[in-house]
């Protein structure tokens, strides 16, 4: 493998780094998405031209028709770091031929049902591994991973308060609004 295809994306990668730097208002980006419940548990996601189906497993009164939230949660992390190590090996010239991330997180679900007004409804702890296939050193491999914890955003949502704002507006104003 060639150090060009290698380091596919260090100069889209770098020159994205370019133009945020140069201009505030470039450097931020707003994503969204849309939930609708369809039936039941079931509900289907929208983000840009992708569509996602959501549901809870029958054990949880679903009907098993995707993945649960904190299922996402796992894939939304364990991709964002695929992403990310591979960007930044690219960006820091560390050879990268593949990467797989394992993650698994533990729920106590007393809090989510309520049953315990004192248990966390969220993971307790999430936890995982990342295989990387790479002829780096060690150093290099654990300069990529500071490097990536310090970067990733999907580590960053999860692992430090963020700001949530839901607001209640009442499905009239939707009509209305659509009209």
């Amino acid at each position: 493998m060639t150090d060009k295809t290698r380091f596919a994306f260090r100069d889209s990668f770098n020159g994205l780094r370019d133009a945020v730097a140069a201009d505030d208002d470039a450097a931020l980006a707003t994503f969204s998405a849309t939930s609708r419940q369809i039936a039941g548990l079931h509900s289907r996601v929208n983000s840009r031209d992708f569509f996602l189906d959501v549901d809870e497993p029958e054990a949880l009164g679903g009907t098993d028709k995707g993945p649960n939230p904190v299922e996402l949660i796992l894939a939304a992390l364990a991709s964002c770091q695929e992403i990310t190590y591979r960007l930044y090996a690219d960006r820091l010239g560390i050879p990268l031929d593949g990467i797989s991330v394992h993650l698994e997180g533990d729920i106590d679900l007393r809090g989510f049902t309520a049953a315990s007004e004192t248990t966390r409804p969220g993971f307790r702890a999430i936890r995982g591994s990342i295989d990387i296939d790479s002829p780096a050193s060690p150093d290099e491999l654990r300069r990529l991973k500071a490097t990536v914890d310090r970067h990733c955003p999907v580590l960053d949502i999860i692992g430090r308060p963020t700001p949530v704002t839901l607001e209640i507006t009442p499905a009239a104003a939707h009509i209305s609004a659509a009209e």
